[in-house]
């Protein structure tokens, strides 16, 4: 499935003083971003002379297309983020760092998320700061704080029917190969039941961006997500 709209990458320039200041205000405690982040330096560094390490350099964030800095190399869901045309905007970023997995399959970056929306919003405010003005990039509401996938407790805790799952699926592996082979399409066997979950809301809501997908989802209740889930979980 290829993806249908392409979006040049931008050169932006820094934030002024004032800019970072007005920007990090908008969407959380900058400072204490700054306190948090420590424990991302390892991977993602940020700030003069930033380089790539294990994740790449998350200098010109905001509105940059996924998968678009030069010399790094991308995992297969990335690539996929790339030539689908996304681009990280405030809202698919407070989804990933989330839960990585929830907006982009196959990425490399192994870890369980941050679940505190306080946190992931300071953390989002500092990392703005290293990017271009609002006006410069092609956010609609940059400073806005957009709705993001956090689903209920109640969403969350519906057991799937597998049997039904299976009978649902019938469509889905017309796409996805049953035995997770990935052939350019990334398999969805034996993925975590929530992550799963997590992933076919997200298209749902428009923020994971492939129109087929979107499409798919939007026809499915939650009941039939989580039965699709808990078969693709445990399908032999």
């Amino acid at each position: 499935m290829r993806g249908w709209l392409m979006i040049s990458t931008l050169a932006l320039a820094p934030l002024g003083a004032a800019q970072a200041e007005e920007a990090g205000e908008a969407l959380g405690d900058a400072e204490r971003g700054e306190r948090l982040y420590r424990s991302c330096i390892g991977c993602h560094q940020v700030g003069e002379g930033a380089e790539h390490k294990e994740g790449p350099s998350l200098n010109d964030l905001f509105g940059r297309r996924a998968g678009s800095m030069e010399g790094f190399e991308y995992s297969k869901g990335l690539k996929r983020a790339y030539s689908d045309g996304m681009d990280w905007t405030f809202d698919r970023l407070d989804v990933y760092i989330q839960n990585p997995k929830s907006l982009v399959s196959d990425t490399n970056m192994d870890f369980r998320g941050v679940k505190k929306v306080e946190d992931r919003h300071d953390i989002l405010a500092y990392l703005r700061t290293f990017s271009a003005s609002p006006q410069d990039i092609p956010e609609s509401e940059p400073t806005a704080l957009a709705y993001n996938v956090e689903l209920s407790p109640e969403t969350l805790a519906i057991v799937g029917d597998a049997d039904y799952g299976e009978y649902l699926a019938s469509e889905c592996i017309t796409c996805h190969q049953a035995d997770g082979d990935d052939d350019g399409i990334p398999g969805i066997s034996h993925w975590y039941e929530e992550d799963f979950v997590i992933a076919m809301h997200a298209y749902k809501q428009k923020l994971r961006p492939h129109p087929v997908m979107q499409m798919m989802a939007g026809r499915l209740s939650d009941e039939e997500i989580a039965a699709l889930a808990t078969y693709f979980a445990n399908i032999e």
